[in-house]
């Protein structure tokens, strides 16, 4: 695919208002195109998440381009105040903390607001956790669902996992490290014990990529003293759970055998649900541990 030359310049002329999302790094400093450096340069304000936290990213690279706080908790109130000024032709960046602005991050109200005035929205891309954990994984990345932020009341939570037990595709999620290790004993309890990446870090300092099915992950959290940095966790979807985890459905038929009073059409339906496989397949691994007892 050819190239265009750079429009920067062009960008920058005129009276027309213009509303950039740029991207910024998600940890290493380093990690910011020329583009976005240019860009957040050159724009008559910078809407940021965190005015200080922007405020030492933008001081890093020799930017003094005047900040503005734009953030979840006051977006309702200030994005009719920016549309004003994009109206009247001045050029804003959206910046969140880390990554890219509308990415499990404040933002969507003023692009759409933008949109709604007819207002011209430019992304400068650039780091994104979601893709730099796909891009290490080792799993499908063909097809992905993101997640993002699960939900923080347990019922809702728990109804997400439900309805994700039979994607078939990549499951991406953001997690806080205070959450993860009951997030994971979670999703093992509706989902099963399925292979999994555990990104802590990323591109940080402490970067870190814990590998392995789910109970191997939560296994080693939990004999950690604690857990520090924002996590990225990937799951194979129900396909390539099915191949890897044979051993835990077995062991999930004998336990139900143990101690449920089941037909094994009823076990199998109950287990196959659980782990998002056909309940045929179940059904004969039952009938196999039923021949050998």
């Amino acid at each position: 695919m050819l190239l265009n030359s750079p429009t920067d310049d062009c960008e920058f002329t005129g009276k027309e208002g213009r509303l950039y999302v740029v991207a910024t790094p998600i940890g290493n400093q380093d990690d910011i195109t020329l583009r976005a450096l240019k860009t957040l340069a050159r724009v008559d304000l910078v809407a940021a998440e965190d005015t200080r936290h922007t405020g030492r990213f933008l001081s890093f690279h020799k930017i003094k381009t005047r900040l503005i706080s734009y953030h979840e908790h006051n977006e309702k109130e200030r994005t009719p105040e920016l549309i004003d000024r994009l109206k009247k032709g001045a050029t804003i960046a959206l910046v969140s903390n880390a990554g890219t602005p509308t990415v499990s991050d404040p933002g969507y109200r003023l692009v759409r607001e933008a949109i709604n005035h007819d207002i011209k929205v430019i992304p400068i891309p650039g780091a994104s956790a979601v893709v730099a954990a796909l891009s290490v994984s080792g799993l499908p990345t063909d097809s992905f669902v993101f997640v993002g932020f699960p939900a923080k009341k347990k019922g809702k939570r728990l109804t997400q996992l439900k309805e994700l037990v039979s994607e078939q595709r990549t499951i991406v999620f953001y997690e806080s490290p205070k959450r993860i290790s009951g997030f994971l004993d979670e999703i093992m309890q509706i989902m099963g014990d399925r292979n999994a990446i555990l990104c802590r870090e990323l591109t940080k300092l402490h970067e870190e990529f814990v590998r392995g099915v789910l109970s191997e992950i939560v296994f080693d959290l939990k004999n950690r003293p604690s857990i520090k940095g924002e996590c990225t966790l990937l799951l194979t979807g129900c396909e390539g759970h099915e191949r890897i985890s044979i051993a835990t459905i077995r062991n999930e038929i004998e336990n139900e055998m143990k101690t449920s009073g089941f037909k094994l059409t009823d076990l199998s339906k109950k287990v196959a649900k659980k782990y998002g496989i056909p309940s045929r397949r179940v059904y004969d691994e039952a009938l196999r541990i039923k021949s050998k007892r």
